[in-house]
């Protein structure tokens, strides 16, 4: 019986979650912050690659 009561209380706060997630201010800072983690872990990958430092091109030799 509790496991039944316990889900049923999931559900619903899976469906708080979402109704929360639905409004305009909360979607938009939340995709915002989502586009600016990804935008600061590509420039990230991007200095760690070396691409940009002087060296770069005598890599091979």
């Amino acid at each position: 019986m509790k496991t039944a009561q316990l889900e049923k209380e999931m559900v619903k706060m899976g469906q708080k979650l979402l109704n929360f997630w639905q409004k305009p201010i909360v979607n938009f800072i939340g995709r915002t912050i989502i586009y600016f983690v990804i935008l600061l872990i590509l420039l990230y990958l991007y200095d760690y690659s070396g691409i940009g430092s002087p060296k770069f091109i005598y890599n091979e030799f």
